[in-house]
């Protein structure tokens, strides 16, 4: 079996020969486990068997040494190459401004160079066509964090079409996924705190719900899968997630869901793709709680449904030997070890 068949045997729930997974981390535990493990190249060290790429976005503006203002026209701190930093000015200061508000174009070839090639090499992963911050977190972007939440209440009518023109402009992303014959679109929109969604429950129903709806309806018809990255406590929206199609739900956090419980009753119906925590066993374990979590895990996923990963990147601050103990734990699944993979 290819990578990618792992991955579709475990979200069609046909038990999988074994837990499949993807796991990334950021540059400076990349560095530090490159220091650890004496090597400059960590893809075969991870082996990971989904392969996510996005749209190549036109470069941003460099306004000074900190700050730059991006294709949408928001302006953020960019002091550190790791992240985008902070929103520190935005387009639509008010909500007219939206009248003459003008999307950078996704119809752009310029914006897929190279992804149907990447798409073909890699066929034997399960591929991804990435869309960051695609609905809720481009619209707080556009107009700022606090004032889209004010809005929610004070101007429902503004937002609902805000949100319409992101969805419009995200669907054109879609069907070129589809036309490129990605296995699925992953949509990255965090709404969620550690101790529930920022907007409440309602409003996510009114305004979220029914736009990521519209987004995943096309991968449905096509037999595309849909995969939602979302941080925090959000398992009080997994039967809508359910209702509305999705796939996949990541990144699945231990620290504020019940994971094995949520795995069974989900069973069928909605996969997981993460789990392993990056605020807890991972940076403050040892080498036998990593470990121990990390085949906790793989057994409760071994019905399907579930692809192993970190929570998130993981970071800086997690020692290379708990990375190095959740990876030998991957790769002494026996039928990984078998040599299954082609």
């Amino acid at each position: 079996m290819q990578k990618r068949d792992v991955v579709i045997a475990a979200l069609q729930c046909q038990q999988p020969p074994y837990v499949p997974w993807a796991c990334g981390v950021t540059r400076t535990a990349a560095e530090r486990l490159k220091a650890y493990l004496h090597c400059d190249d960590l893809s075969k060290f991870f082996d990971n068997h989904i392969w996510m790429c996005g749209p190549k976005y036109p470069t941003g503006e460099r306004l000074d040494a900190q700050l730059v203002r991006d294709c949408y026209g928001v302006i953020y701190t960019h002091a550190d190459a790791q992240d985008l930093g902070v929103v520190v000015q935005v387009p639509l200061v008010r909500p007219e401004d939206f009248a003459t508000y003008q999307f950078p174009d996704p119809r752009d070839p310029a914006w897929y160079i190279d992804m149907g090639r990447w798409r073909h090499d890699l066929c034997d992963h399960f591929t991804m066509f990435m869309i960051g911050g695609a609905l809720y977190e481009c619209a707080w972007a556009l107009r700022g964090m606090e004032n889209l939440l004010m809005d929610m209440v004070e101007r429902p009518e503004f937002v609902e079409h805000l949100l319409d023109a992101i969805t419009d402009n995200r669907l054109i992303q879609v069907h070129k996924a589809i036309a490129m014959d990605f296995d699925g679109v992953f949509f990255g929109d965090d709404y969620g705190m550690q101790t529930g969604l920022m907007m409440g429950a309602a409003h996510w129903r009114h305004f979220i719900k029914p736009r990521l709806a519209r987004m995943i309806a096309p991968l449905r018809a096509a037999g595309k899968y849909a995969y939602l990255h979302c941080c925090g406590k959000v398992d009080m929206i997994f039967d809508d997630l359910v209702e509305i199609g999705l796939d996949i739900f990541n990144p699945f956090q231990p620290e504020v869901m019940d994971v094995f419980e949520l795995l069974p009753r989900y069973h069928g119906r909605l996969a997981f793709h993460g789990g392993m925590g990056v605020q807890s066993v991972l940076p403050h374990g040892t080498v036998d709680d990593v470990t121990a979590m990390t085949t906790r895990l793989l057994i409760a996923g071994l019905s399907g449904d579930y692809i192993f990963a970190p929570s998130h990147e993981v970071t800086g601050d997690v020692p290379p030997e708990n990375i190095f103990a959740m990876m030998r734990v991957l790769h002494d699944q026996p039928e990984y070890r078998k040599g299954s993979i082609q």
